[in-house]
């Protein structure tokens, strides 16, 4: 026979695939999550209904005591929210204990990258004699000499580049404009790129985005993600490989040369200065790698 506690739990997860149709896998998530809450509930003689804040408190700080992952905390917590609102909505319950509660903050995790050997042998994979693979180079030195975002790389248009002022105009998210340098490898590579490839990538046709695919269209993510793939694959680079790692070996090598975190986070166009933060852990690697080289005492 159900608990009391138990069969409230059945009740609300009735509710919740009758009217918001809930796959299995999430029913039975909340299910876990609730049952589980109600068990350490249930040692202290509470009941689930009669959980106050500070009871829902104490048993998410002994999740954190437990050494339950942060992710799984604010699940359960996603969780709790919907039972206590569902009891506070049919009246069994007056107050919600949820109100003021916070999921704990998860911990955010550096990209993979590369080492700046593994950058040099990716770039250099890509033979600028094949059409496909020219266009292919300068999208790989483009995207390592400024750190765009993938989107922001296959969707450029020619008068978003100046190869005369050595810029390119990057329009980023929310339609935010930035203007990035592009470098001397990242230039030549591009310019032997639209001398010479990007016409026979059209074969005929006007367009007037930079990298066009070989159909003579705007090339899609997925598509720079499998060429990416391929070259690493090619060089000897084994792991998770992604425009995105660019991206990151970008941000990585600059702070390990020198720059300023807040010109590192201009020119990857974050908003706000705490999103380019996580790359303090990067810069306080080297300080540590530094001081172990060549420190007498280190």
């Amino acid at each position: 026979m159900l608990s009391l506690s138990q069969a409230t739990i059945e009740t609300f997860l009735d509710e919740l695939w009758s009217i918001d149709g809930l796959s299995d896998n999430t029913l039975n998530a909340y299910r876990t999550d609730l049952s589980l809450l109600a068990c350490f509930l249930a040692a202290q003689r509470i009941e689930l209904k009669q959980a106050g804040k500070q009871d829902l408190r104490d048993y998410l700080g002994w999740r954190k005591d437990k050494g339950f992952a942060k992710s799984s905390s604010a699940r359960v917590l996603s969780a709790m929210r919907r039972f206590f609102g569902y009891l506070l909505e049919k009246t069994i319950i007056q107050l919600d204990p949820c109100v003021e509660l916070s999921a704990p903050k998860r911990d955010r995790k550096l990209p993979g990258t590369l080492s700046e050997q593994d950058v040099e042998r990716l770039l250099a994979e890509p033979d600028p004699e094949d059409t496909l693979e020219c266009r292919d180079q300068a999208m790989l030195e483009l995207l390592y000499a400024t750190g765009l975002r993938v989107t922001e790389l296959v969707g450029l248009t020619l008068d978003q580049i100046s190869l005369r002022q050595g810029v390119v105009r990057v329009v980023g998210k929310g339609g935010k404009e930035r203007l990035v340098p592009i470098g001397e490898m990242a230039s030549a590579s591009l310019e032997r790129y639209l001398v010479s490839a990007r016409e026979l990538l059209l074969g005929g046709q006007s367009a007037d985005v930079v990298f066009p695919s070989s159909q003579g269209r705007m090339m899609t993510r997925q598509t720079f993600w499998h060429r990416i793939k391929r070259y690493a694959l090619r060089a000897g680079i084994h792991g998770d490989i992604s425009p995105h790692t660019l991206r990151h070996a970008f941000a990585t090598h600059l702070l390990n040369h020198g720059a300023d975190l807040r010109v590192v986070q201009l020119l990857l166009g974050h908003s706000s200065l705490s999103t380019t933060q996580i790359y303090t852990h990067v810069a306080k690697l080297r300080l540590a790698q530094l001081h172990s080289e060549h420190h007498p005492r280190g």
